[in-house]
């Protein structure tokens, strides 16, 4: 079945019709949004505050950005723009290659840049012990370890090529490196030389070096210096470096499952077709005669203006690799204080995790607090006899996994284990392939989803059956399910023991199972049908709270925001006096402050140490309704894809998102504000007001809650003190602390009226089923909204915590 035939039938509905006349005053282009994003990353590079070899992984990390913005997006948009009738954007009302024009004249300053931003870092890097040494500066011993290295690794599994009328132009794989050169020979000159330059030996190659300064070239420097001896009687006379982008934008779905045909060995094939699909772009850094490089061009299909000519290395995928090798003198200087995600305070060392969800939700902040209850609960489960089934959604899953392992021992000890793993997680393809081999050899059910739709939702079920009968724990998270990550992304990881979450999560993998999108829940918004509803009716909510003259508030938090119906109705809710505010890390396709159509929105933009990366929506002037979720407000993650947004219900853990939320917005150093033009801004800084680093921040107040429950002392979210796992130390101790916990209270004390300290307060019993939602529900529902409009006493969350239930469900119904 095709994706839209999917899409109609999960909908159950006829296609949209056509949109009527758009207004474009307050949207913008969705790839210039992204540029300027990677744009804001490279502000990192040239931030002086942060260290040394942290600024020269920006650099690396805006190169890796453009490169997948490259293969996908330009990709498309170029397959798009062949097309005779060409489909107009929604945001910016121009067609394919319209947008395509936009985005060449929008490159080479950003190109510039970074190149720029490379020279500088590697300059100051030199003198802090870690020097790049480029051809034209070797030394005689330095020539010396280069060609001996060439002759005995390099030369013996190098294939030099002429292309001439009997050697055609070979294929240039998407993202290898090529040397290339032109050649004369005893008969004939101006031949077109190329190399592989080859994957097997390492890229980063050690020059002479002292105890102070670690000195090295690249592999491709190498090859180009001894070019001499690789083509018999011919002689290079110039080189270059080369690297061709191929489009990566291909559907599994739209190549054809052939009937008895392993889906795993059908996403293989589709792997090694990305290396031999068009050509988007080509990156020459080095000297090429002039018509050689046309030549390469035209072989390529490539017109000039995707021809990038460069002076900094191509690919700078070795730079993680070199911090091993920065010199003890200078190591500190130059990179991040080490760190380590902490013991939460809502988790009790040693005590076993079913019993602690059962008891409370338990809401993990990453990377500042540790993956490892997760872990512990799933490692327990595989070896407690109560446990009868763990079911799963992974979509990116570290290569070395020890929640795959607990998987895999569950299986192994009888459990009833079902994966679903989205093979089609672009670039981590392979590596899900390799897992799901290994999960369903040790007995797990592994499963793909649907056609049509990727599973984007992070959900896990354990399933319990002893003497109290069946039970439940669910885990909920907006990242993935992955070590690696959960140490660099800014995510939640939500553990409840709701039986009304619990529930919906049981129906949710059934459906999936069944490959049913159509499902009903109570308190789960799942996408391709509920969750983007469940939005909209949130925000209509406050819509309906401004018109009658009450306080409404929304606070949106996602990476991306393209949704074109969201953008309008964000709109709208301006218009109506709504006050609204956002955290978009990446695209943001709505512009702030645009008169009439914008004036109350407040759209900031976080990029930092870490990868921001949660999504949160929350709805009422205090609040109110909180939801946590996989995904964006992107048409692809609202339409075409399997995503979960889940409610918080438990007090503490409101109040952990809600202080997130006021941190969010209390920064004002890597924060950026969007202007009416689509731009992002510096946030002001007043006279004599405290900066606030909300990620450094959390981090500090991460350290500061382990240390006290370590300590036995009570905790800042008001729990019990009581025996927990001690404070993990940081390789060096967490400098200023103290004055970044004063700075950021100083300033989130005068922010939202949200942002006010945590409370404890006495933990209801959870709703196993959904209030009423007649009249008697619409009232309860009118009570909440006058009670979180309000600044509620101490101890607000204990009286209205009984109509949460109600406010949620009159919510996600719209009754």
């Amino acid at each position: 079945m095709s994706k839209e035939k999917n899409l109609k039938a999960a909908k159950g509905q006829k296609a949209k019709k056509p949109s009527p006349e758009r207004d474009f005053s307050y949207t913008q282009n969705r790839e210039l949004s992204w540029l300027r994003f990677d744009d804001r990353v490279l502000d990192e590079a040239y931030d002086e505050k942060v260290p040394l070899f942290e600024r020269l992984k920006f650099c690396e990390i805006f190169d890796s950005n453009l490169n997948e913005w490259f293969m996908i997006r330009v990709g498309g948009l170029s397959d798009l723009a062949s097309l005779k009738n060409q489909p107009k954007d929604n945001k910016s009302n121009e067609t394919p290659a319209e947008q395509l024009d936009s985005i060449f004249a929008a490159l080479p300053p950003l190109v510039e840049r970074h190149e720029e931003a490379i020279h500088l870092v590697e300059g100051e890097l030199a003198g802090k012990g870690l020097a790049r040494v480029e051809p034209a500066d070797y030394t005689e011993d330095d020539l010396a370890a280069v060609k001996k290295l060439f002759d005995e690794k390099i030369s013996p599994i190098a294939s030099p090529l002429v292309v001439d009328p009997r050697h055609p132009f070979p294929n240039l794989r998407s993202g290898r490196l090529y040397v290339a050169c032109s050649l004369t020979g005893p008969a004939e000159s101006g031949l077109l030389g190329i190399i592989e330059v080859p994957t097997a030996e390492q890229r980063v190659v050690p020059l002479p070096s002292s105890a102070k300064c670690y000195r090295y070239t690249l592999v491709e420097d190498v090859i180009r210096t001894c070019l001499g001896s690789c083509f018999g009687d011919f002689h290079p006379q110039d080189a270059a470096v080369l690297r061709v982008t191929r489009n990566a934008d291909i559907d599994p779905d739209d190549e054809g499952v052939e009937e008895e045909e392993d889906y795993r060995q059908h996403m293989k094939k589709v792997l090694k077709m990305r290396q031999r699909l068009q050509p988007v772009r080509l990156e020459v850094q080095g000297d090429l005669d002039k018509k050689l490089e046309e030549l390469v061009a035209s072989e390529l299909g490539l017109e000039p203006r995707r021809a990038f000519h460069v002076g900094r290395p191509l690919d700078l995928g070795y730079v993680y690799g070199l911090e091993g090798k920065i010199p003890d003198l200078y190591h500190s200087e130059v990179v991040f204080r080490p760190f380590e995600p902490q013991p939460s305070d809502m988790v009790v060392a040693g005590k076993p995790m079913r019993e602690q969800v059962e008891d409370h939700d338990v809401l993990l902040t990453y990377p500042y607090e540790s993956m490892a209850p997760l872990l512990s609960l799933l490692r327990e489960a595989s070896a407690d006899d109560a446990c009868i089934q763990i079911k799963i959604t992974l979509y990116r899953v570290a290569k070395s996994s020890h929640l795959c392992e607990s998987l895999i021992a569950a299986a192994e000890n009888g459990k009833d284990v079902t994966v679903l793993m989205e093979l089609r997680a672009r670039f981590d393809e392979a590596n899900n392939i390799a897992w799901a081999e290994r999960l369903e050899d040790a007995g797990c059910t592994v499963i793909y989803g649907s056609e049509g739709f990727k599973c984007h939702s992070k959900i896990c079920q354990v399933t319990y059956h002893d003497q109290s009968g069946i039970s439940r724990i669910t885990c909920l998270g907006t990242g993935n399910f992955n070590e690696k990550t959960a140490r660099l992304y800014s995510d939640f990881m939500l553990l409840t023991a709701n039986p009304g979450i619990a529930e919906d999560g049981n129906v949710f993998f059934r459906n999936l199972s069944l490959g049913n999108l159509r499902g009903q829940y109570k308190y789960l918004g799942v996408a391709p049908i509920s969750l983007k509803p469940l939005v909209m009716r949130g925000i209509d909510r406050e819509i309906g709270r401004a018109r009658c003259g009450e306080p409404a508030r929304i606070f949106l938090k996602m990476n991306s925001l393209t949704d074109r119906d969201v953008i309008d109705k964000i709109s709208e809710a301006c218009e109506a006096g709504v006050e609204v505010q956002m955290t978009i890390r990446g695209i943001a396709c709505i512009k702030a402050g645009v008169p009439g159509k914008t004036d109350g929105l407040e759209v900031r933009q976080i990029v930092g140490r870490f990868l921001e990366h949660a999504r949160i929506y929350a709805f009422g002037d205090d609040a109110d309704i909180i939801y946590l979720s996989s995904a964006d407000m992107m048409t692809r993650n609202t339409e075409r894809r399997v995503e979960i947004a889940y409610p918080v219900f438990d007090p503490t853990c409101r109040e952990i998102v809600k202080h997130f939320m006021a941190l969010q917005h209390a920064d004002n150093v890597k924060a950026r504000r969007l202007d009416r033009n689509g731009e992002w801004r510096r946030v002001p800084v007043s006279e004599g007001e405290m900066p606030v680093n909300s990620q450094e921040t959390l981090l500090a107040e991460a350290y500061e809650r382990a240390r006290l429950a370590a300590a036995g002392e009570p905790s800042p979210r008001g729990r019990k003190p009581e025996a927990t796992a001690e404070a993990t130390p940081a390789a060096s101790s967490a400098e200023k602390t103290g004055d970044a916990l004063a700075a950021a209270k100083a300033k989130v004390e005068h922010a939202a009226e949200a942002e006010t300290p945590r409370k404890a307060a006495k933990k209801p019993a959870r709703p196993a089923e959904p209030a009423s939602t007649g009249a008697q529900g619409s009232a309860k529902a009118s009570q909440l909204a006058a009670a979180g409009s309000a600044k509620a006493p101490e101890g607000r969350f204990a009286r209205a915590f009984a109509l949460i239930g109600e406010g949620f469900r009159t919510l996600f119904t719209g009754k």
